[in-house]
């Protein structure tokens, strides 16, 4: 009972920064200190206490009396540096850093470490001093919070100030940090236009490394957040803000995927057509060094196939599939760099199954070419090999043009006949004129 009752008057010394009381206790039992690291039967240690109200000289005593107790978590896992960030005590902050530097990216229940708090709560002094001791803290996802990063946490919390110092703290790494997204790919750009953020979205639009046309996992980019949005007053400001900045809904920002395909395509079509061009001059098995004497029953000439006559049949295969490679490969290249209006995702799809011909007519080219440079004591294994090799390519590619056909008929189908569908039954069902008049209302 002694012992509880010291326990209760210790924790009152510490709500109050009572430092007198605290020694009077520590000269009744000189080990209460110890015991609590040992087992602590407080929700939260007198140290958690003392953070919690900004009692410095109550804090500095505990810690000079045993700084293990810095290290102590109270039932929700904070440490007493968590509780201290959060309130902005900083120079509680400043003495608990040193004692306790690990507790700096430790996570609580909630997956936040001090610096996530003191962010949270706009304590930009309290995050200073806590960057010069570890900047890896900054960089910590929130585990609890859906892959949630610091700066996240500053656009949720309306702190433009903390966002500025993380900024300007973390410039050499800028362009990831201010581009990281959380698990349902918002960046911080989303963030701030989806809560209406005007300044903060003015401000993140001025930072260089910003993508103002990233997209999230549902594939919409910022713009077409603040569309999809209930609209306000400040919708026109956001929405003028962006366009200046060059962000752009999903539905036109093709150009980047279009350049990046075409780039692809280029380098994909002039491997292969060096490769087929390669097999056509050297056939596999090589070529005659000399003419054949006069009256041979196999009459050839200087720079002939070999295979041709030793395997006329696989070699009329081997010379079909290579030239419908190098043609695919060469009419790919001969578009790409013609100079016509390729600026569509359905001409992008007809080339990558161009290409998906001319991978396959190589990859037969191949297996024939095998034919020719393998002796017969291993055909058995060849022809294993082959029969398993050769119908799980032709199933893949099978499944590759299915899904392509499929994809481009879908939307064709789209484009064509059910958007007017649809427009058809709205005006039936009057849903539009409804919409329209929602929309009057609500301007």
């Amino acid at each position: 009972m002694e012992q509880i009752e010291q326990k209760k008057r210790l924790q009152e010394a510490a709500m109050e920064g009572n430092t007198q009381l605290l020694h009077e206790i520590l000269a009744q039992n000189p080990l209460i200190l110890d015991r609590l690291i040992v087992g602590c039967d407080f929700d939260e240690t007198p140290l958690h206490a003392a953070a919690l109200r900004g009692h410095i000289d109550f804090t500095t005593q505990l810690l000079n009396l045993n700084s293990e107790l810095a290290k102590v978590l109270d039932s929700t896992r904070s440490s007493p540096l968590h509780l201290a960030s959060a309130k902005g005590h900083i120079d509680i902050v400043k003495v608990l850093v040193p004692a306790a530097p690990n507790m700096c990216t430790a996570p609580n229940k909630d997956g936040l470490n001090p610096l996530h708090l003191a962010a949270m709560n706009g304590k930009v002094e309290v995050m200073g001093e806590l960057l010069q001791t570890s900047r890896q803290a900054a960089t910590a996802t929130v585990d609890q919070g859906h892959g949630e990063t610091i700066l996240h946490l500053c656009v949720k919390y309306h702190q433009k100030e903390a966002l500025d110092l993380l900024v300007h703290t973390l410039k050499d790494k800028i362009q990831g940090f201010i581009n990281a997204t959380d698990d349902y790919g918002n960046t911080i750009l989303h963030v701030a236009v989806a809560n209406k953020q005007i300044q903060t979205v003015q401000h993140l639009l001025t930072i260089d490394k910003i993508d103002v046309n990233a997209k999230n996992i549902n594939g919409y980019t910022a713009l077409d957040i603040l569309a999809q949005s209930r609209r306000g007053v400040q919708d026109w400001d956001i929405q003028n803000s962006l366009k200046q900045a060059g962000a752009l809904k999903a539905a036109d920002n093709q150009g980047e995927w279009l350049a990046k395909k075409r780039d692809a395509l280029m380098v994909v079509a002039s491997l292969l057509a060096t490769i087929a061009f390669q097999a056509g001059v050297s056939p596999p098995g090589g070529v005659w060094q000399n003419d054949s004497p006069k009256g041979s029953l196999h009459p050839h000439r200087t720079g002939e196939a070999v295979a041709a006559y030793t395997y006329p049949e696989s070699y009329q295969f081997y010379l079909r599939a290579n030239t419908i490679s190098f043609v695919a490969s060469l009419s790919t290249i001969l578009l790409l760099i013609s100079g016509l209006p390729l600026k569509r995702k359905n001409f992008m799809r007809i080339l990558t199954t161009i290409m998906c011909l001319s991978i396959t007519s190589i990859a037969f080219s191949y297996a024939f070419s095998l034919v020719a440079v393998t002796p017969k004591t291993h055909r058995v294994s060849l022809r294993r090999t082959l029969y398993v090799a050769v119908p799980v390519w032709c199933v893949v590619m099978v499944i590759l043009l299915l899904a392509h056909t499929i994809q481009l008929t879908l939307r064709w189908l789209k484009d064509k006949n059910w958007k007017s569908a649809v427009e058809n039954c709205q005006i039936k069902l009057g849903v539009k004129d409804a919409n329209s008049n929602r929309d009057v209302q609500m301007t």
